[in-house]
């Protein structure tokens, strides 16, 4: 399995698990709790007008999306931390330099959008910018496309692994 494929999320330790507690909760606790959201709404009587049995039916059908959602991507996790050679990929904090200028620059972590923190900005390797320097070695310069169709060019400065 390659940390550059579209299959693989990265995912550090401490998100693995906490993903797996809420799958855990959503398939147990969470599942109870809304089929007796829906049992008592049954008991109301007629279901083509009763409200409250529809957004039960409502958050159950989202619920049930999640737990599919949360079970593909643990499925598909890797959870051990990149290789420290300085090669960009998925798992790492990276430092790039916005058109070369070292004083104009952005720190981030290249991870899936389920670890985002307000610790530290991070960005989707499916983002253009993920895509444009994963497996580019510091030092080097990678190009990746704007929303407005313009291309940008940035230099890879540092790339280190997540420490948490």
């Amino acid at each position: 399995m390659t940390q550059t494929s579209e299959n693989v999320t990265w995912l550090t330790q401490e998100a693995y698990n906490k993903l797996k507690d809420e799958l855990a909760y959503l398939t147990g606790p969470a599942r109870t709790e809304i089929a007796a959201k829906i049992a008592a709404a049954r008991e109301e009587g007629d279901l083509r007008e009763n409200g409250g049995y529809h957004a039960a039916k409502e958050e159950q059908g989202k619920q049930e999306l999640r737990v599919r959602q949360l079970t593909q991507l643990l499925e598909t996790a890797q959870v051990k931390p990149p290789a420290d050679d300085g090669i960009v990929a998925p798992g790492m904090v990276v430092t790039i330099a916005f058109d070369g200028d070292e004083d104009d620059t952005l720190t981030f972590l290249l991870a899936s959008r389920e670890y985002a923190s307000s610790k530290i900005e991070t960005y989707s390797p499916q983002s253009p910018l993920g895509i444009g320097v994963i497996g580019h070695k510091v030092g080097e310069d990678a190009e990746y496309e704007l929303p407005n169709g313009k291309i940008a060019s940035v230099r890879i400065l540092k790339a280190d692994p997540y420490e948490g």
